[in-house]
């Protein structure tokens, strides 16, 4: 069959080939199945059907919405493209924005947009936000944020110390301490534009494996390349989230059709670029609590190599699963060897090295 309707094996099969086979066949589906498979036809812009997504389908490969729509057939699709829908609610054309803001393909945006009941809400991304950055710091501590001049800054049980390394939560909490408003500032920003609406898509468990990947990572390739350095905010996450949606969108230029999509990119870019390059003046300067010094900005680099790895396959297929992928597999698999390999580097390096470290706060 495939060699018949894709002779040159590209891959695809031709948007009028794939109707035609629908129609000679049609009759021997499931009606549900038909319809799903139709709205793939009709939901095409490029003129061609990927012959991985007709299989996936057909062997029920996907998940919650088009799985519930081939067994119960109770939500139908619209013919036309989902920017055309008029007289939508507000919260209707927020979930059909955040369709087109992270989804590359028509036929996933109608399934998001129409199985989409905000329940669960992205708990996780307002959680984080609110705990980490306002309930720790403004109740606890007294005050929003700690600038890295402030006596509290290293004396806390919060952020990751290279003489403290043995205890393991430092590794994660560190997220709850930000040097600076404007450190504070960009990361709220960054990780409530980028990280709610890509939660609204991809679910809690993704996107919080994508967060949390990123921060062990930041404070590991910390503890390895600037084995002297503290570590404070929680760029590592932050970051992870956004270099994967960024290259998410660069992978899939063609089918991402949200306006000002360069523009979007840009402004990221230069909100990314300007706290990297605050971080790398801040480390450089000279500390306020000598022989200290201020915080690495390796971990922001440790959290975009989560991103462009991890992140950019689980943000790539919607709600296809993840143990199929074999590029998942290699990914996680170097993941866990850099974890191993930096617990190893902590307990035997620092003192094969024979550092001086900074004294404990």
């Amino acid at each position: 069959l495939l060699s018949q309707f894709d002779p040159d094996n590209t891959g695809y099969i031709s948007t009028e080939k794939f109707r035609s086979l629908l129609q000679r066949h049609g009759s021997e589906l499931d009606p549900h199945k038909l319809e799903v498979l139709l709205a793939l036809a009709d939901g095409n812009s490029e003129g061609r059907i990927c012959y991985q997504d007709f299989v996936n389908l057909m062997s029920n490969k996907r998940s919650n919405s088009f799985r519930q729509a081939i067994l119960q057939g109770n939500r139908r699709l619209c013919s036309k493209a989902l920017l055309e829908e008029t007289g939508l609610s507000l919260s209707q054309r927020l979930i059909r924005h955040v369709a087109y803001e992270t989804l590359p393909r028509e036929i996933d945006r109608k399934w998001y947009y129409d199985s989409y009941t905000c329940c669960p809400p992205p708990w996780f991304m307002i959680t984080i936000t609110i705990v980490a950055f306002f309930l720790y710091n403004g109740v606890v501590l007294d005050r929003f944020v700690l600038q890295v001049s402030h006596p509290l800054y290293l004396k806390n049980a919060l952020l990751y110390h290279p003489q403290l390394r043995a205890q393991a939560w430092r590794y994660l909490t560190y997220i709850f301490m930000h040097a600076g408003i404007e450190h504070l500032g960009l990361n709220v920003v960054l990780q409530l534009l980028v990280g709610v609406p890509l939660e609204m898509v991809h679910g809690a468990a993704r996107i919080s494996f994508v967060y949390v990947a990123g921060v062990v990572a930041g404070s590991l390739a910390v503890s390895v390349a600037d084995m002297r350095a503290p570590v404070v905010g929680s760029s590592g996450g932050v970051y992870a989230l956004v270099s994967a949606h960024l290259a998410n969108i660069v992978m899939n230029w063609s089918g991402m059709k949200c306006q000002f999509k360069l523009l979007r990119m840009a402004v990221a870019l230069i909100c990314m670029s300007f706290e990297f390059g605050r971080a790398v003046w801040l480390r450089f300067h000279p500390s306020a609590y000598p022989p200290c010094p201020h915080p690495s900005f390796m971990a922001h680099l440790g959290g975009v190599m989560v991103g462009i790895t991890l992140g950019v396959i689980i943000l790539r297929n919607y709600e296809q699963r993840l143990q199929d992928q074999t590029l998942w597999w290699i990914f996680l698999s170097i993941y866990i060897i850099f974890v191993l390999f930096a617990i190893f580097w902590n307990i035997f390096a620092y003192s094969l090295l024979d550092l001086k470290l900074p004294p404990p706060p």
